[in-house]
């Protein structure tokens, strides 16, 4: 048996978002500090700048990481990687190299604790099933993901234009049930939830950070020339048609 003392009953750490067992603390103030160090703390803590760690209590569960993500685990936890022999590897590394997410994403399993480093980024819980037809990541903003979650890469759907448009080409497709962990550099009171029912969006630039599985997603011109796309002032645009749902930042 294992008993964690000063971490959830310390009045300097918030659960401030819980989800099956995975929980996002928060330090109201960072108090490792010295006298160097001391006001920039203070002033990181009153504009929102904080730590947040995700801590995850496993039941016979498991949940599958970013390389390097995981700082401690407590209890009969056990840990293996997610490669099923050569290929599977290289596959993977293929995956990684076109969404830059990590080629290899351990998986911690059993009845105990996992701690993940903690990070100065917003971290979202996100239920896989509520996104239809899955949930699109744009590029690096997995942490991790209840091991039900099934990941694949989704193309884009208009390839030329994507490369006109500077964008990536493919992204990391989360499917399944369960709760998906990712990082914002927005807090969730500042994200713009955009929901289609049958209907289009179009976003210029890369303000999308997530979205459903089921609409097409495609790079096109803001206008239907580009001599009005150069009196518009804008160029290519990220289009989204169908029915699902839009996580949009503010800010880019």
């Amino acid at each position: 048996m294992i008993t964690i003392q000063n971490l959830i009953d310390n009045p300097n750490l918030r659960v401030v978002e819980e989800k099956r067992g995975i929980k996002v603390i928060e330090y109201v103030k960072d108090l490792s500090v010295n006298p160097a160090s001391a006001v920039n703390a203070y002033y990181c803590s009153e504009m929102n700048i904080r730590k947040r760690q995700v801590f995850v209590d496993l039941d016979n569960s498991g949940i599958v990481v970013s390389a390097g993500a995981m700082q401690w685990t407590a209890g009969s936890v056990d840990a293996k990687s997610d490669i099923k022999g050569v290929g599977d590897f290289f596959g993977k590394a293929l995956k990684g190299s076109v969404t830059k997410e990590s080629a290899v994403k351990p998986k911690y399993f059993g009845t105990g604790y996992v701690m993940l480093e903690p990070t100065y980024k917003h971290i979202l819980l996100e239920n896989v099933e509520d996104w239809q037809g899955g949930m699109v990541l744009d590029d690096g903003l997995f942490l991790a993901c209840e091991d039900t979650v099934d990941q694949t890469v989704v193309a884009r759907s208009n390839l030329s234009s994507t490369v006109l448009g500077n964008e990536g080409l493919f992204n990391l497709a989360l499917k399944g049930r369960g709760i998906a962990v990712i990082e914002s550099s927005v807090p969730r009171e500042e994200l713009i939830e955009i929901v289609l029912n049958d209907d289009v969006v179009k976003i210029d630039g890369n303000f999308a950070i997530a979205w459903s599985g089921s609409l097409k997603f495609t790079v096109e011109k803001s206008t239907k020339s580009l001599l009005g796309s150069a009196v518009s002032g804008e160029g290519l645009v990220n289009v989204y048609r169908g029915t699902g749902r839009i996580l949009m930042t503010p800010i880019a």
